[in-house]
């Protein structure tokens, strides 16, 4: 792959694509339309504390590579002149703020409020437990009316957030991504279907067919036998093919392995229906259909492959989009030949898509460091954060930068008049900048906002990468889900909160581990193989696992 600045600024660029699963509450978008104009978001407007004095907040704040000075960003500077605060930052790289955030919180040496915080639900309770992070219930009540708007329009959001004693204790950062929501995607070479007049494959046994077809026919035309049918990266976003192929046969997101049945928490993998996806798999794989290295390889061995010069030699690969396989860059097209396959309907009927709707961690919170002035001050900033005009303002800037006001005409992916469109200059940052703060901190961004912004002509270009993701989606994954699908962000009771961590560990290594050595042949799906891998769960306390995440859902449905 090419590694010019101009490929580095792109990819820079696409990270905006991967930043966060978030969830669909099918609002309005909320905040304010008047996005960087000087609106005051619904967030109670005036001045953050009690006197004309600006209100100091010391802050937490994973910052990203791209800022050139978070202290003179031109966002850094419009929150703070618009809510009359102070920020004093400890700004952390991202890739050291995992560490940085343990140390002070061992240590006791933490700042009055976090912004990037990360808090998992156990270390949300444990803190909460400990008074060091501040319930924000009292807080939102009184000056939370973009954070009650959300709570309003995503029914899910509140019980998500609320820990087991009732208590909010941070808020995530939103972005309802949709095309993330849906990210366990086959991607398939429509010219190699083409040139051997092969139709869309819609069941296993018709894509074990077209495999075979990559596989023999010389799809590429260079006369050599080079073609990887089916290929994917381990440890990536959702790029193992047995994952995407096993929801032909019973639900697998590759996150906990759950599957919900009249209102009850299974396990997907000792299920008969796993072994029979295994089976499947494991056909493809002893035939050569699926690339070897598919279950040892990184992303960026991925990508070698994908972009090495030369004849194309990829039939079809797992991804969550597909320039994690291919450049994007102009001039470069391979990509283009791409499109996405729908979930194969199994032997059984069988035809699930993976569903990523989650909230993740706690990013915002107030510790007992805060002074009441503070806290006040910390939620109103919080809130505020929570409005479109952050939201906007956050990802892109100021107006008249990088975006503008949609004009008459433009429409957005829906055919709707489009509220915001993107500027060329957008497109042209190189490495970095301080316009903007590139996703940091929280922001509720929302589906209705993501979608307002004008569709581009070209989905193939690099302009029109996200419309393309977004048709793909709706087109082949939208709401195929199970109807049911157990939360992927939900409290446990403090008491099982270590256990249920260990287990899901121990539990998920083993499903992993166990599942590619039946795919490659390494362990035999034979009777006795079988039953003692599903056995082995009994060693793991599965049932145990079980009742914890079935008393936690439950109480999250109440």
């Amino acid at each position: 792959m090419k590694r010019s600045s101009k490929w580095l600024g792109l990819m820079l660029v696409m990270a905006m694509f991967l930043a966060a699963c978030g969830n669909d509450n099918g609002g309005n978008g909320g905040g304010s339309s008047n996005a960087g104009t000087g609106s005051n978001g619904g967030n109670g407007g005036g001045d953050a504390g009690s006197s004309a004095k600006p209100v100091t907040l010391d802050t937490f704040i994973s910052v990203s590579p791209k800022i050139e000075d978070l202290n003179t960003n031109s966002v850094t500077t419009y929150i703070e002149k618009k809510l009359n605060i102070k920020f004093k930052f400890d700004a952390t790289p991202s890739a050291n703020a995992a560490d940085k955030k343990k140390l002070i919180m061992a240590s006791g040496d933490y700042p009055s409020v976090f912004l990037s915080g990360d808090f998992t639900q156990a270390e949300q309770i444990s803190y909460g437990k400990q008074g060091i992070l501040k319930p924000l219930n009292e807080l939102i009540d009184k000056y939370g009316n973009e954070i009650k708007r959300a709570f309003a329009e995503d029914k899910d959001l509140q019980a998500a957030i609320t820990s087991p004693d009732g208590n909010i204790y941070a808020l995530p950062h939103i972005n309802e991504c949709f095309h993330c929501w849906y990210s366990q995607k086959l991607w398939i070479n429509q010219t190699w279907l083409d040139k051997l007049g092969l139709q869309m494959p819609t069941t296993t046994e018709e894509y074990y067919q077209v495999l075979k077809a990559f596989k023999t026919q010389d799809p590429n035309g260079n006369g050599k036998a080079d073609e990887v049918p089916l290929s994917g990266a381990f440890n990536t976003w959702h790029g193992i093919p047995s994952n995407f192929l096993m929801n032909s046969f019973i639900y697998d997101n590759d996150e906990d392995f759950f599957f919900m049945k009249d209102g009850k928490v299974q396990l997907a993998a000792n299920q008969p229906e796993w072994r029979d996806g295994l089976t499947y798999i494991n056909k493809l794989f002893s035939e050569g259909l699926i690339d070897k290295e598919a279950f040892t390889q990184n992303n960026d061995q991925m990508a070698q492959v994908g972009n090495k010069e030369g004849d194309n030699v990829s039939g079809s690969v797992t991804a969550g989009h597909i320039g994690m396989y291919f450049s994007l860059a102009e001039g470069q097209n391979r990509h283009k030949e791409y499109v996405t396959v729908a979930p194969l309907t199994g032997p059984g009927g069988v035809a699930y898509a993976g569903y990523y709707k989650s909230y993740g961690n706690g990013q915002f919170a107030i510790t007992n460091k805060a002074t009441e002035e503070q806290a006040i001050a910390a939620i109103k900033m919080a809130d505020y954060m929570y409005s479109e005009e952050h939201a906007i303002m956050n990802e892109y800037g100021p107006e008249g930068i990088y975006w503008e006001k949609a004009k008459d005409g433009e429409k957005d992916v829906h055919g709707n008049q489009a509220k915001y469109s993107l500027k060329p200059k957008y497109w042209d940052v190189e490495t970095t900048q301080n316009d903007t703060w590139d996703q940091m901190g929280i922001t509720r961004r929302t589906r209705a906002i993501r979608e307002s912004w004008t569709a581009p002509a070209d989905p193939f270009s690099q302009q029109g990468y996200e419309l393309r993701l977004y048709t793909e989606t709706a087109k082949n994954y939208e709401n195929k889900q199970p109807e049911e699908t157990f939360p992927l962000t939900i409290f446990v009771d403090e008491s099982d909160a270590n256990e249920a961590i260990m287990l899901r560990t121990q539990i998920n290594e083993y499903v992993r581990s166990n599942m590619a050595q039946f795919v490659t042949g390494a362990k035999k799906l034979t009777d006795s193989e079988w039953d003692s891998y599903v056995k082995g769960f009994d060693g793991l306390n599965l049932k145990h696992y079980l009742e914890i995440y079935q008393k936690a859902y439950d109480k999250q449905k109440k």
